[in-house]
């Protein structure tokens, strides 16, 4: 464990605050509700993939952790994608839905990569269901999303499966790296650990490496850098998104550690991940969310998911390094966290900030997810860069 009995103890609060803060989002007929700053269910939302399977991972990892009651939201997520997100007609998960059904049904990438995430988490606690959602969602990659000319993942659909855009993206790609190592934890099928170390390659080896140590995140169909694309202002800025370095530099380490520490993984990872902390990091404190290619700043808002995601590639560096340069940044970071984001009095992160500090609801309204947050409480709690499920076992009931 890298950090002081004391950065523990709160490491621990932290996370039993968020686990006990997102329990309101089960609703009384077992839908999964997304929740206002304090808490409270937001009315007339429909149910989100994203939503489904970062509370089935996060409870997952919860519950291994040694939290109590974690099974409820685990049942709940487990039962809504099975029976109101998957697409019994055309195969694969709609995005969301609500008491009527089905509400928006493309089928992207991003999403899938979370279901793929949500099994696997599922299936490290024993889920009766865990292996059934495994199976569906690894055959709908395999046949729908994974490229083999490219050994990369293409990224959105309609319905039925056509195609309705050339776009290309880094993110998606990303949490696959992510769930596809996990799937590999929990089952030591060989393919996804090759999946994961094929994106990886070309993202870190390919991109970063001839562009500054900087993540590219948009492309054409041909996998070429698109430096013009803008589209949604959160989820596809133009420009690079530093907190997905910190994301992929933690990830890399991850499948290096995975497969025997063959190379030079950790150097490769540390100059994104340094890179990022360097280009992104403010005066103010916390991350600007993104840059121009060259590394200015390009929007300066701060959100919570950045710090959190650096959190954990930095104790992923220390785990490896325990350098002074690395613990003193691990120690800035979790003072922007508590200061900046962590809601004392309800539990959970705020999610964004404005320029002077206080709380703003622009691109996030209300409390979106307990994902990253938990993330960056449970895995430096442990040794391991890698081995998470089994890492983390027990953590919270920890003096």
């Amino acid at each position: 464990m890298i950090q002081n009995k004391d950065l523990a103890a709160r490491l621990r609060a932290d996370a039993n605050a968020q686990l006990s803060f997102f329990k309101a989002s089960l609703r009384s007929d077992g839908g999964l509700a997304v929740l206002t700053r304090e808490g409270q269910h937001r009315p007339n939302e429909p149910q989100e993939l994203i939503t489904t399977t970062r509370m089935i991972h996060s409870y997952a990892l919860g519950k291994l952790a040694g939290a109590p009651d974690c099974d409820a939201i685990i049942d709940a997520g487990m039962a809504a994608l099975w029976d109101r997100h998957r697409d019994t007609v055309h195969g694969g998960y709609n995005w969301s839905f609500d008491e009527n059904g089905p509400v928006e049904t493309d089928k992207l990438a991003y999403g899938h990569m979370f279901v793929l995430l949500a099994a696997s988490s599922a299936k490290a606690v024993g889920h009766p269901d865990a292996d059934r959602l495994l199976v569906d969602i690894s055959e709908v990659i395999d046949a729908r999303f994974w490229e083999p000319s490219a050994n990369l993942m293409c990224d959105e659909f309609r319905q039925d499966w056509t195609p309705f855009s050339d776009y290309r993206g880094m993110n998606a790609n990303m949490h696959g790296v992510e769930a596809h190592l996990s799937a590999f934890e929990v089952t030591g099928d060989r393919q996804y650990l090759t999946r994961a170390q094929d994106i990886l390659s070309f993202f870190v080896d390919k991109m970063a490496a001839n562009n500054g140590w900087r993540l590219p995140e948009h492309y054409t169909s041909d996998w070429q850098v698109d430096y013009a694309y803008e589209g949604n202002p959160m989820f596809r800025p133009k420009g690079t998104t530093p907190g997905h370095s910190f994301e992929l530099g933690r990830l890399l380490i991850q499948a290096w550690d995975l497969d025997g520490r063959k190379d030079d993984a950790p150097v490769r990872a540390r100059a994104l991940i340094e890179t990022a902390l360097k280009d992104a990091w403010l005066p103010e404190t916390g991350f600007a969310y993104t840059l121009d290619f060259d590394g200015s700043v390009r929007v300066r808002d701060r959100y919570w998911w950045p710090v959190a995601e650096a959190i954990g590639a930095v104790a992923t560096l220390l785990k490896l390094d325990n350098s002074e340069t690395d613990r003193a940044w691990y120690d800035r970071l979790w003072t922007a966290g508590f200061d900046l984001f962590v809601d004392h009095e309800h539990g959970g992160w705020v999610p964004e900030i404005d320029a002077d500090g206080a709380q703003a609801e622009i691109q996030f309204v209300g409390k979106p997810d307990i994902y990253h947050a938990l993330q960056a409480d449970l895995y430096p709690l442990h040794d391991g860069v890698s081995g998470h499920y089994e890492g983390i076992k027990g953590v919270l009931t920890g003096a």
